[in-house]
């Protein structure tokens, strides 16, 4: 996949990863960029920075991304990448209530599944598409403090790797954005927790990754390297992976 000439859309595109990604992929000569955000305010900035255009979406409604996705390509024609980028990190641990646990399932996971069940058929029928989807590396290891934030992000990369093993020979790629700590807001105060214990990286350096990913088309776009290390000690001793991970929990949250 190579971003120029392309029609992009990017939820969460106001600001963090998503504004980041925007502004690379308009620099990268796509055709169109267009950004779904609840902020209009940045919505509108990003927009007219990049000569884009923008749409006010909660993305836990399926009928507003529907109506997102319908008025891209009616005005732009057919979109070749679609970004399911918004995210939240909201809830700690097991007290936490199934009203924040309905929010974070709906915005980490069902708005992947609403952009998904509204796009496939449709890149299928011209030939092929490609989804990029935002998880994190959470979503592979898992999220010390936040058991909303570990389930709701494995849930995401599951998602995305059962559409891309369904729907590769109908011409559907799918990549996976996993990184861990990046300096946007939802790490804002939480600087110095564990998620950043191999560096907080920048959203300029994430979409540098997200290129590279799409243009090698693959699966895991990993910005930090280090988590294939973690992975691979993950599969190989399980035990050991949780006892280490358990460590790790009462050095950042105690108890």
């Amino acid at each position: 996949m190579i971003v120029k000439d392309k029609v992009v859309a990017v939820t969460g595109g106001a600001s963090g990863i998503g504004r980041a990604l925007a502004r690379r992929f308009a620099a990268e000569g796509a055709r169109h960029v267009a950004i779904a955000d609840l902020n209009e305010e940045r919505a509108v900035a990003v927009a007219k920075e990049i000569g884009g255009s923008w749409r006010r979406v909660d993305v836990r409604r399926e009928s507003e991304l529907v109506d997102f996705i319908d008025g891209i390509e009616g005005d732009h024609g057919p979109i070749d990448l679609f970004c399911s980028n918004a995210g939240i990190g909201i809830g700690r641990g097991l007290e936490t209530p199934d009203s924040a646990w309905q929010t974070i399932w709906d915005v980490n996971l069902m708005a992947h599944v609403y952009a998904a069940r509204c796009l496939v058929p449709r890149m299928i029928k011209r030939g092929g598409g490609y989804l990029l989807n935002t998880a994190s590396a959470a979503g592979l290891l898992s999220q010390i403090g936040s058991v909303t934030y570990a389930v709701t992000k494995h849930a995401a990369v599951s998602l995305a790797e059962w559409i891309a093993l369904t729907h590769a020979h109908e011409g559907i790629k799918v990549s996976v954005l996993c990184p861990q700590a990046v300096r946007t807001d939802m790490i804002a105060g939480n600087e110095g927790d564990v998620a950043s214990v191999n560096g907080i990286m920048e959203p300029e350096q994430v979409a540098d990754a997200v290129i590279a990913g799409l243009a090698a088309e693959k699966f895991l776009i990993l910005p930090h390297a280090e988590v294939v290390e973690y992975m691979q000690r993950k599969a190989t001793d399980r035990d050991r992976w949780i006892a280490g991970m358990n460590r790790l929990h009462q050095k950042y949250h105690g108890g």
